[in-house]
């Protein structure tokens, strides 16, 4: 093709915050390579915190379904991106696909690969609960999108296994690490200011996140009484608490946190600030999967308000706690590692088993054609 080699035409489709802040690396490590042709997707399906990573790793998207619309539905999301992603599949013509992790956007951009027989790569694949219901719909999505896969894209042994158990190709399985490792290197300053590090000042700083769908009502209720009462109890703490978009999340912190005068609630931050606070933090309670990972890089211990994960390697190395929904479990997980030194220092000394930054490094190689080494 008049002396020019042929490159592979990649593209990347993603919707959702947690989406872009381990996607954007990895666009930004393909665009550096001369066999790639790096496209650029994403639906929206949250729309200004998507924004605010684009924004940090300057990352243009060539296509955007924008549809993110107030209460959306799944069956909004699910049949906004299916009609969204075929005209720009058939339009750009792809040679593979990469999709992420678990969320709508990622399944429903597999199964229109699949309708339009188009490679599909899943990064961060082999994620498992193995309950159904748990995470909703998390749990579902990325089981589907492993069926339809050519390339997967695990980030840890743990996760090789679950998708050789399940009978996947073994030549179609590739240990890389986790790519959120990779963003961490970018983000985090060690001059870092904000008004909000300023307000905690010497006091020891929780970071809170609470948004997912399952924990929507009488549990996120129960989150926040008990995040309240250990707060109330302990002077020498305070609490920043990003808030999500979503208004029943808002209404439940209302409810619950109004008036607390040691937690703030403040607007979604940017990935840069979210790192930055992260690695300043002295605990972290969320229900979200990527702070999981991305926390334990600090040495920042990580309290889980759910019943199940599907990273279960930072629990086993210890940087990870199970704590539930439930207030008292919560509450005497929380009030355990602020008066008990030995198990903090427990958990803040574990091992970060999710990657070693070199991720994308690992995936760009390997949609190449290059030889790759496993991480691990």
């Amino acid at each position: 093709m008049n002396g020019k080699r042929c490159r592979k035409r990649i593209m990347c489709v993603f919707g959702t915050r947690p989406e872009a802040i381990k996607k954007c690396p990895l666009v930004n490590e393909m665009k550096k390579r001369d066999g790639l042709e790096v496209m650029v997707a994403v639906t929206a399906q949250h729309r200004q915190m998507l924004d605010q990573v684009l924004d940090t790793f300057s990352v243009v998207p060539d296509y955007d379904l924008n549809i993110m619309k107030e209460r959306q539905t799944l069956f909004d999301i699910t049949l906004n991106v299916l009609s969204g992603i075929k005209e720009v599949l058939e339009k750009a013509q792809p040679d593979v696909v990469l999709v992420h992790g678990d969320t709508s956007t990622t399944f429903v951009t597999a199964l229109a690969c699949f309708y339009l027989k188009i490679p599909v790569g899943h990064v961060e694949a082999g994620l498992r609960t193995y309950n159904i219901d748990s995470p909703y719909p998390e749990e579902f999505n990325r089981e589907a999108v492993g069926i339809v896969s050519r390339y997967n894209f695990a980030p840890t042994p743990l996760s090789r296994d679950n998708l050789l158990r399940e009978g996947k190709n073994p030549g179609n399985i590739y240990v890389t690490g986790n790519t959120v490792i990779d963003a961490m290197q970018h983000t985090v300053k060690e001059d870092y200011t904000h008004p909000e590090l300023e307000w905690a000042g010497e006091d020891r700083l929780i970071f809170i996140t609470a948004h997912r769908r399952e924990n929507l009502g009488e549990p996120m209720h129960r989150m926040f009484r008990a995040i309240r009462r250990v707060l109330d109890e302990h002077p020498d703490c305070k609490a920043v608490y990003p808030i999500h978009m979503n208004p029943a999340v808002r209404e439940a912190a209302e409810a619950e946190l109004r008036g607390c005068d040691r937690i703030h609630i403040i607007e979604p931050i940017e990935v840069f600030d979210c790192h930055n606070f992260e690695a300043r933090s002295f605990l972290c309670l969320t229900d979200s999967g990527g702070i999981q990972e991305e926390c334990p890089a600090y040495g920042v211990p990580v309290l889980v308000m759910r019943d199940t994960t599907e990273r279960p390697e930072g629990v086993e190395a210890g940087t990870l706690r199970l704590v539930g929904t439930e207030e008292e479990s919560i509450y005497q997980n929380f009030t355990l590692l602020l008066e008990d030194k030995k198990e903090y220092e427990k958990m803040s000394r574990a091992v970060n088993p999710y990657g070693d930054g070199h991720a994308c490094e690992r995936i760009a190689d390997i949609l190449e054609g290059k030889p790759y080494t496993p991480w691990k």
